[in-house]
């Protein structure tokens, strides 16, 4: 094989992987799309049911002690599905930066083509750059991973008031302790994003 087949038959391979990973890409921004509408149409259901139980005071009890441990069991479970769907997101675009580099590089040297590819700041400003944001922790509190992670920490505040109540602690001091609960579980899930991140 010369050189120009080979460098056919890698423009080849280079073009097919461009367009598997943006097909990775979807695949993994539609399946975060179904997992977070599950979640939130069980939470919506939960909510409902308790308005159906909440007028026979004997019911709440039983309704949310059965409820709850499952909504909070199954946004963990989605929200670690999520973090692992945006970390492959972010991976499939960084590798297509690459690609697009190398288009740019070798065949589009001194034009505009694939130029944001190979802007300053290296490959992870120039992978932000194409999804239109800047690099920095913040930005992953607007992925879907976050969202049901802010939905998480405010059923897991909502289970300790009530079971702060249940064990006698007036209203105000539960509350407070659930408000607290809810914001260091939100804080514990954006640490784990930002770690498992490549931002």
């Amino acid at each position: 094989m010369n050189d120009s087949e080979r460098e056919q038959a890698l423009l080849t391979a280079l073009t097919t992987e461009h367009f598997v990973l943006q097909t990775s890409r979807s695949a993994t921004v539609t399946e975060s799309v179904g997992r977070a509408t599950i979640f939130l149409s069980l939470l919506s259901a939960a909510l409902i049911g308790l308005g159906f139980v909440s007028g026979t005071g004997a019911l709440v009890r039983p309704y949310l002690g059965a409820v709850l441990p499952t909504l909070v069991v199954t946004g963990v479970l989605t929200f670690l599905r999520l973090v692992q769907n945006t970390v492959e997101n972010e991976v499939d675009l960084e590798r297509m930066q690459r690609i697009r580099a190398y288009y740019h590089e070798r065949f589009a040297a001194g034009q505009e083509f694939f130029i944001d590819a190979v802007s300053g700041g290296g490959t992870a400003q120039a992978t932000w750059s194409a999804v239109g944001s800047r690099p920095g922790r913040a930005q992953l509190l607007l992925t879907t991973a976050l969202m049901v992670g802010a939905v998480n920490a405010l059923l897991f505040g909502l289970g300790v008031t009530l079971l702060t109540a249940l064990a006698g602690l007036p209203a105000g001091p539960a509350i407070g302790v659930g408000s607290a609960v809810a914001l260091l579980a939100f804080a514990a899930q954006f640490a784990y994003v930002a770690r498992a991140s490549t931002a």
